[in-house]
């Protein structure tokens, strides 16, 4: 009995319960505080900031240019950028990859936790980078049309 409870925290996104993430976003951004639901809804605990200074924030925390996204949170040393399924950082948190600071979904495509829209779901792909802004193919979504 003990095990299906434990198999059934697990599946429920138990062990993240205790990880901590922190989201700084825009005071006026709503598709932030979604996806912000979405991790809460699979297991992470969320702290939000709200800041008119994202870029900053980006800047610091050495995000390339070309993957910035609307917000940007922080999970066990790690960066995640934009609207990242909390499947993609859980199998981060999970795998660790050498050199890796962080992944990111850049812009906000249709479909992403935080950005549903219906049906409508655009692919798109979760890309990891390092400290240098080189950048590796991490994950991919792609729904059938």
């Amino acid at each position: 009995m003990l095990r299906i409870g434990l198999l059934a925290l697990t599946l429920a996104g138990g062990l993240y319960a205790q990880t901590p993430l922190h989201m700084y976003k825009s005071p006026s951004c709503g598709c932030c505080g979604l996806w912000g639901g979405h991790m809460e809804k699979n297991g992470f605990t969320l702290k939000e900031t709200k800041t008119n200074n994202l870029y900053e924030v980006k800047i610091k925390a050495k995000v390339p240019l070309e993957l910035a996204s609307c917000h940007t949170a922080f999970v066990e040393g790690y960066i995640i950028e934009g609207h990242v399924p909390a499947e993609a950082v859980k199998e981060l948190l999970a795998k660790r990859p050498e050199g890796i600071i962080g992944i990111a979904v850049p812009g906000m495509p249709l479909g992403s936790p935080g950005m549903e829209q219906g049906d409508v779901k655009d692919d798109y792909d979760v890309i990891a980078f390092d400290a240098k802004g080189n950048q590796t193919l991490f994950k991919s979504y792609r729904f059938s049309r």
